[in-house]
């Protein structure tokens, strides 16, 4: 593995730019798991509120329906070099039934509001319970930035 300039960030320095990138990041690879199908993966819009990652998928996707089953799931932003992995529960919002602040946070994100459309849209709230980021080899140590719904200093 390539590590040629790498300095180890401290936790706070990982938690900056993990809170950054949530920020201003547009996609995340949402990984659920299904009880009789196994695992599905697949990449979505995301806006982060601060304390939670929203998404948005059809109703009758296979994410919403995994969700629903096992709402364990597993996101992550797309960089396999400065890596920021979520783990949390997700839950579902009915598109007509999604708080008002979250639904407008997203539609102003992306120019695009799920509740306008025609068919039925879920937006799926997960709450990160772990955040582990590392840039490299040098910080595989360390990696674990949130433990248990908590920020690490």
């Amino acid at each position: 593995m390539e590590t040629t300039g790498v300095v180890r960030r401290q936790v706070a320095e990982r938690r900056r730019d993990t809170l950054e990138r949530l920020a201003g990041e547009r996609d995340v690879w949402v990984s659920t798991a299904h009880p009789d199908h196994g695992p599905h993966q697949v990449p979505l819009w995301f806006l982060w509120d601060g304390r939670a990652v929203w998404m948005c998928t059809g109703a009758g996707s296979a994410t919403a329906r995994n969700v629903r089953d096992e709402p364990r799931v597993r996101l992550a932003l797309p960089d396999t070099f400065d890596v920021v992995l979520l783990q949390g529960k997700a839950e579902c919002f009915p598109d007509q039934e999604v708080p008002e602040d979250a639904a407008e946070a997203f539609a102003a994100k992306f120019g695009w509001d799920p509740r306008a459309e025609d068919a039925p849209f879920v937006y799926v709230r997960v709450v990160p319970e772990t955040v582990r980021a590392w840039r490299g080899e040098p910080e595989l140590r360390g990696r674990v930035i949130m433990r248990d719904g908590t920020w690490l200093d």
